[in-house]
């Protein structure tokens, strides 16, 4: 879950980063539309000057050509442009007045500095000035003939009107051009953030779902696809969260489930001896002041009841304690023999139902297995095992123990020729308080805690308890690994098969 976590929070901070880097590309093309209308205004203004400026030198040709060989200022002239013709032969800039007054604007200075210009330069002259009461000019000076010189100027104010529909035209385009980006951009970031509007949706719908119930799922999940890969890495991040807490809450369910069950057959199999023990109690009571004889009788039962239940209560308490193993470990490991361990259950086992046909095979000399681990707890599993083979079995049915060394493993199987377990009961043979028989009663089997003790046992020794049953054959199989938890020991003797009734 911690996993799932950390992928949607990785996936929502590189969608967050996406919206950002989208808010910065607005931006930059903010910026980019400024430096091209920038530029293509500068661009726009340097041309319509330069044909100005070549319009002033067409004019000038033929003005040049008239003041040389007439002496005075003729040829075209254009609406409201100026002209002055100057005397520079003492190296001054005396002023010809010309022919027409309106060629002169009231504030010449700008066009005799000009003019003095060209005579220090001894080349044409270009120069933009503001003419007072008329405005912005375009200024020109070249030399007519030695010591003449003719000052052209024309007016700006096209280029400016034309700049400024440009730019007009520019901010207009741009902000259109904008406005589509970012209505585009919007759009587009809606479209990317439905499928977390449908994470949103979802949640909500989780939060409103009553959790505590023991049946509680979450069958709802975020299905709406698009968003781009960030989106899409969230989604499959906030689904795969909603499935594991989905299955957190049927694991718990299930615990729950099963605790329930539990307490439930704890009660009942306490209930009874309980039950027992009263009754037993009082006929004692009776027996004590009444009948003497039958005390000691009352007495063997009362004994045996609670025995009964001492073991039941042992088994539970055994269960816990494997269960907390990492605190409080029920196994005092050390050396022992498993050959040894599994004589001795079959020896006990001969002794206690000595109408039931055992075999035992065990490995050949010289080799033998010595194990670290708790013999007692191993004789415990073998005997709740081959109790199990006794009692789900008719007399008489022949039962056989093996003990081999596979892939590094000991092995023992406890095997019978009985009628099989029933496919529907496989898989609960193991559950605590299990038993086949589902009406409790006492005809067939014990407490349904024996197997499940087996496995529990097995397992903290490392190793595994498994059934394979079919009508004529029922074999459990413990496997104990010869790594951390047993190694395996070749000694000089060894053991024969052996085999009794």
């Amino acid at each position: 879950m911690r996993r799932a976590a950390r992928r949607v929070r990785l996936a929502y901070r590189r969608l967050r980063l996406g919206t950002r880097l989208a808010l910065g590309l607005g931006v930059l093309a903010l910026g980019v539309f400024a430096v091209v209308g920038t530029a293509l205004t500068t661009y726009m203004r340097d041309y319509l000057t330069h044909q100005l400026d070549d319009q002033l030198g067409l004019a000038q040709v033929g003005q040049s050509r008239s003041i040389a060989h007439d002496g005075t200022l003729q040829g075209k002239k254009y609406y409201r442009w100026y002209y002055a013709v100057y005397d520079v032969s003492d190296r001054g800039a005396e002023l010809r007045a010309p022919e027409d007054a309106a060629d002169l604007p009231h504030d010449i200075a700008p066009l005799t500095a000009v003019a003095r210009r060209q005579i220090s330069a001894r080349t044409e002259v270009l120069r933009t000035v503001r003419l007072a009461g008329r405005g912005e000019y375009r200024l020109r000076a070249c030399a007519v003939e030695p010591g003449v010189v003719l000052v052209s100027a024309a007016p700006t104010r096209d280029i400016d009107a034309t700049l400024r529909r440009l730019v007009g035209v520019q901010v207009v385009a741009f902000a259109l051009a904008l406005a589509a980006l970012v209505e585009f951009g919007r759009r587009m970031l809606r479209r990317g953030l439905n499928p977390l509007s449908d994470m949103a949706h979802t949640a909500h719908g989780i939060a409103s779902h009553d959790l505590t119930e023991s049946a509680a799922r979450l069958p709802i999940r975020a299905g709406q696809r698009g968003g781009g890969p960030e989106v899409e890495e969230l989604r499959t991040a906030f689904n795969t969260m909603l499935e594991h807490i989905d299955a957190s809450l049927a694991v718990r369910a299930e615990a729950e489930r099963r605790l329930r069950r539990f307490v439930a057959d704890a009660s009942h199999e306490l209930r009874t001896p309980l039950m027992s023990v009263r009754g037993y109690a009082d006929l004692f009571q009776y027996a004590a002041a009444n009948a003497p004889a039958e005390r000691d009788k009352h007495l063997t039962r009362l004994r045996a009841e609670a025995a009964r239940m001492g073991v039941l209560l042992d088994d539970l308490l055994l269960l816990a304690r494997l269960d907390a193993a990492e605190m409080d470990t029920p196994l005092r490991l050390r050396e022992a023999e498993l050959v040894e361990v599994v004589e001795d259950a079959a020896a006990a086992f001969r002794a206690g139902h000595p109408g039931r046909p055992l075999t035992v095979h065990v490995p050949r000399p010289p080799a033998s297995l010595e194990l670290r681990v708790d013999p007692d707890r191993i004789r415990q599993v073998l005997d709740n095992l081959l109790a199990n083979a006794a009692v789900h079995t008719p007399s008489g049915t022949p039962v056989t123990v093996r003990v081999t060394r596979e892939e590094g493993a000991a092995v023992v199987r406890v095997e019978d020729a009985g009628p099989g377990i029933a496919p529907a009961d496989r898989e609960q043979v193991f559950d605590r308080f299990y038993r086949v028989d589902k009406a409790r009663t006492r005809d067939r089997g014990g407490s349904g805690l024996g197997l499940s003790v087996a496995r529990s046992l097995t397992r903290a020794h490392g190793g595994t308890l498994t059934l394979d049953s079919r009508p004529g054959a029922t074999v459990f199989t413990v496997t104990l690994p010869l790594g951390a938890a047993g190694r395996p020991v070749h000694a000089a003797g060894g053991r024969r098969s052996s085999s009794g009734s």
